[in-house]
Formats: structure tokens, sequence, C-alpha cells
């Protein structure tokens, strides 16, 4: 393609990219949506689409400025997509931890908690100063945040396949592999404001630095103290991650720690290979340990967190074997099964994750093309799975949710080394193909692998899990409730404790006459019981409020298909002698319940 013709397709691409914007942010959403995908504007989706055509194309076929080009075009529509609760003016995201951390981040504009106060406060901080600097609301700020610390995700990961192999279709293939955003799987790791989410697109920052160090001998160049720049990014790198989240801090430690066990081998095995060339990780590792266990140690969030680790590895009928017999039924009840669920949700990632399982295989038994300074990014990385795998391990048997935030940090390095892998195939099928024909093979796998994992960034209906968005209804629907419930009378969700909304209106501290988040004074009702039209039996007190939005009513009973509760129960309400209405506007209802008369 001639490179005029080339610029002027790129150019449609972007100017595609903008047009969607601009229709998304022309139609916010003026009710509550299931579904961001169906909210959105099919437009906007149109054009999306033509424009990770063009950036697919333009990333597999061409090399330098013109392949930059299209990985910038590719990441810019990825980044719209996450963006699209901001573009479209959502009030905010969210209704479980995302609601605590907007209380949190109400605690510190107020005076109320200091940043270092937090174990994670870097999305809180970054909120904070929207908030200040330029007037965003709290809960837009952190929505914000939250695309802020999407962006590194899409830039390093092509950065650090660059440094780690070179090549540029291998640079390309890592690109266009990140725009599946593999490591949110919904489980445990979420597109939306999740420190622990939030986190994981940090990481490949964190790992573009370590490569940088590893690979680019810094004789010269030394800052104070004799330390090396690259030394010094590594640990700016890391002390942002910690702050955001330490978990993903700890994996970091883990993986470096591997490096520095491969480096200490190879230098006792061999006379002559390049990782001898490369500078020695250890004292990396022990500063990193050191950050990690000055922050941690002091604060009781991870102390309480650790002991409910040994406590669920000690416990019985814990881990997640239960979990998913449990919500494999449920989801049979409502017509679904977990194989139609991997395949929406997972069947992305189990290719990709397959391709570089190969690719460590390969370099092992010596069976690439790989030159011998690429083969050793990849041990180094190949090696750091077996303990990273092994906290898997022990997280599943344990906290099942952690078990899978681990899994989206180790899909975070194979993003990474999937570009390398997909290089590899693609080359050896250039060799039964022609060029053109093995791109086009890899293009349409990536095309269909991209669609896929696009169409699972944010949690929807397709997956039995309606999208968490919060309409000004519902949280002034909240703000009434709580501010005109009657002194001790407790308040009970459908599925759906209200203390999360405690928390992001109130704050975590609370006070005055609300709840003030003491999770004692809240619950959710039995369903059963409530099913049964029992309103009064159905929460163990004399007298209760019941709250009750439109994402209950969708979750329960158009999604899980009155699995739990019942509509009839839930309209029953209005007519029922012991519930009066005492709050209520188009996305929410608050009934005071008694006993009967």
């Amino acid at each position: 393609m001639r490179r005029s013709t080339l610029n002027v397709t790129v150019a449609i691409g972007f100017i595609a990219v903008a047009i969607g914007i601009l229709i998304a942010r022309a139609n916010p959403a003026t009710a509550y949506e299931s579904s961001v995908y169906v909210g959105s504007p099919t437009t906007t989706w149109a054009v999306f689409a033509l424009a990770l055509a063009v950036a697919v194309g333009t990333t597999l076929s061409c090399r330098g400025r013109q392949q930059g080009y299209g990985i910038a075009l590719g990441g810019t529509t990825v980044t719209a997509i996450v963006s699209l609760p901001v573009i479209r003016n959502y009030r905010f995201a969210g209704m479980g931890d995302a609601m605590t951390h907007l209380g949190w981040t109400r605690d510190i504009i107020s005076g109320g908690t200091a940043p270092h106060e937090l174990f994670y406060p870097g999305l809180h901080a970054i909120a904070t100063v929207f908030y200040f600097v330029g007037g965003v609301p709290i809960e837009r700020g952190l929505l914000i945040g939250m695309v802020v610390l999407f962006v590194p995700f899409v830039l390093f990961v092509p950065l650090a396949v660059r440094d780690m192999a070179g090549g540029g279709l291998a640079v390309g293939l890592a690109a266009i592999v990140s725009w599946m955003v593999l490591p949110v799987n919904n489980i445990a790791t979420f597109m939306g404001v999740h420190t622990n989410s939030n986190a994981l697109f940090l990481v490949p920052a964190v790992v573009f630095a370590i490569v940088a160090y590893l690979r680019r001998r810094s004789t010269v160049e030394r800052l104070p103290l004799g330390l090396s720049p690259f030394s010094a990014l590594v640990y700016l790198t890391s002390l942002a991650l910690l702050l955001v989240h330490p978990q993903q801090m700890f994996n970091i430690i883990v993986l470096v720690a591997a490096i520095s066990g491969v480096q200490f081998l190879a230098r006792r095995r061999f006379d002559d290979h390049p990782m001898l060339e490369h500078p020695t990780t250890y004292a990396h590792t022990i500063v990193l340990g050191g950050m990690f266990g000055l922050w941690a140690l002091g604060n009781e969030r991870f102390r309480s967190a650790a002991s409910g680790l040994v406590y669920g590895l000690l416990a019985q009928d814990i881990g997640a074997g239960t979990e998913v017999d449990q919500r494999g039924s449920s989801l049979t009840d409502i017509g679904g099964s977990l194989a139609e669920l991997f395949v929406k949700m997972f069947l992305d990632a189990a290719i990709i994750g397959l391709l570089v399982g190969l690719l460590i295989l390969a370099v092992w038994l010596g069976r690439t093309s790989l030159d011998a300074e690429s083969r050793s990014f990849v041990n180094y990385v190949g090696f750091g799975f077996i303990p990273l795998g092994g906290l898997f391990a022990v997280y599943f048997v344990g906290t099942p949710t952690m078990a899978f935030r681990q899994v989206g940090f180790i899909y975070v390095l194979i993003t990474i080394l999937a570009g390398i892998a997909l290089a590899q195939f693609t080359g050896g099928l250039s060799r039964l193909l022609t060029r053109p024909g093995a791109n086009a093979v890899t293009a349409l796998v990536l095309g269909c692998c991209l669609v896929l994992g696009l169409m699972t960034v944010f949690a929807s209906p397709l997956i039995y899990n309606p999208g968490q968005h919060v309409t000004p209804e519902m949280m002034s629907g909240y703000e009434d409730g709580f501010d005109h419930g009657a002194e001790g009378v407790p308040y009970a969700g459908m599925g759906y404790d209200p203390y999360r909304y405690d928390h992001g209106i109130n704050g975590i501290s609370g006070g005055g006459d609300t709840i003030g988040g003491a999770s004692a004074s809240t619950g959710t009702v039995n369903a059963s019981v409530f099913s049964s039209g029992n309103y009064s039996g159905a929460y163990p007190t004399d007298e209760y409020y019941f709250v009750v939005t439109e994402w209950d009513k969708t979750k329960e009973i158009d999604v899980y298909q009155e699995l739990n509760y019942r509509r009839a129960a839930v309209e029953g309400l209005d007519t029922h002698p012991g519930a009066n209405k005492v709050v209520s506007n188009d996305e929410f209802e608050m009934y005071a319940v008694s006993s009967e008369p």
C-alpha cells in the first residue's frame, strides 16, 4: 500500500473514533443501563469497529512509524470503549467495592481520612486531585481515574515486547492482544473503580522498566549514589503500583525474585550466555520487598486479609470448587451452562494462553527461531509463572476471589508474551502458506478473539451479570432513605446489602443519624420467605426498611429469571397492609415493613 493511501486510511480511522466519541457523548444515559453495549448508540459501535479494523490491518502489515500509527489508533479506540461510562455521563459505576472506594475518597476530601491511612490510596488520590484542581465531582473523578490507570496497559505492552524481542511483528501482535484486555475476567477483576483490577494495568509499565534495566547496560549514566536510571525507573513504577494496590506489587516482587533465581542458576551453570551480561536483580528484590513490608505489615487491612487467607486454607468447603459447583447449578436453573459462559468469557484467553504455553515449551526444548537474548526474557517470565502459579494454588484453596485476581496478573504477563508467541506462530504458518496468507489467518483469529474480549470487558446480561450503572435516581433515593429513616430501624435489600451505598454517600466513618456503615444494621431479606409473601418474616426484626432499585429488579427478576426472588412478591408490596412506601422515584423504592397489625 502506498504511504499516502496508508496515511489517509489511518486518518479515517482516527476520524471514526472521534465521531464515535461525539455520538456517544451526544447520547448520554438517561436511565439505568444493564449493558453499556446496548445502551451506547449503534453508530458508535460501527465506527469503533471500523477504527479497530484499520488498526489491526495497519499494525500487522506495516512497520516503523506507520505501524506506530496503527498501534496508536487501536489503543485510542479501546481506551474510548473503556471510557464509555465517562463519555456517556454515568453518575457512577459499581455497587460493591467501588462504593467503598467512593466513601474513602469522600473521607479524604472532607479531611476525615489522610491518604496515607489507606492501604491503597493511589486511585483515591487521583480523584482527589481532579476534585480540587478541576472541580470534578468525586464520582466522575474516580471514573476518570480508572481510565487514567488503564492507559499504561495499551502503551507499555508493545513497548515491553519491543525491548524483549525487537521484531516489529511481535510488537504489533502484542499491541493487538492488549486490546482484548485479557486481565479482566469479571469474576474477581473488573473494568471499573476496583483498585486491584486498576493496578493490573500498571504492571506492564513495571515490566517495561525491568526489561529496560536488564537490556540497556548503563555504565556511564548514573544518578547520585551510583544508582542506575533504569533501577530508579523500576523503583518509581513499583512504588506507583504499590500505592494503587499492594497485591499486584507483591506479584512483581515474586517475578523479580524469580528472575534473580534464574540469574543465579545461570551464573553457576553457564560460562557464556546472554543472562551473564544482564545486570542482576538481587538488590531490586530486596528493595522492593522492603518497600512492600514497610507499607503492608503495619496496616490492619493487610493483617486481616492474611488471617482470612489462613482461615480459608484451614477451613472446609471454602475453596473455589464449592463456589464453582454452586454457580454451575444456578446457571443451569436459568437456562445457561458453565460451558456457554466459558466460551463467552474465557475462550479468547484460553487460546492466547495455550499459544504462550507452547512458546515457553518450545523455548525450553530449543525449537524456536528466537535469538538467545529474546529466549532469555521468555525464560525469565516462564520460570516466574512457577511461583506465581503456586500463589494461585494457595489462593484457590484459601480465598477463591484472590485466586482469580492472581489469574488477572498472570494474564498481564501472558499478554506480553503473546506478541512473541504469535510472531513465532505466524512465522511458522508462513512456511506453509505465503506471508500474506499467514498474516490473513492471524488477523482473522485475532479479530475473533478481539471481538470476544471487548464484548466482556464490561459486565452485562450476556454473561448473566448486569452492569452496575449507578444513576442519579438511585443515589438520591438512598440519600433520602438514609436521611429520613427512623433511628434504629435496619435497611434490607433484595440480594444486595445497602451498606455499600452508605459508604458511598456518607463515607466509611458515617456519623449523625445515618446507619454509619454499620453492616449489622443492614442486610438482605430471606429470598424464600420474601417470595412467599411473608414480608414481615423475611428479616429478623419487627420492622425494617426494604429497599429495591432498578438494578436489583433487572438482576434478580430479568437476568436471574426469578431464581431467588419472585416478581409477584415485589409487586405485592404495594397492596400489603404491613408495607408502606416511604421513598420512591423512577429507579428506587423504599418500603417500611412491620409486623402484621
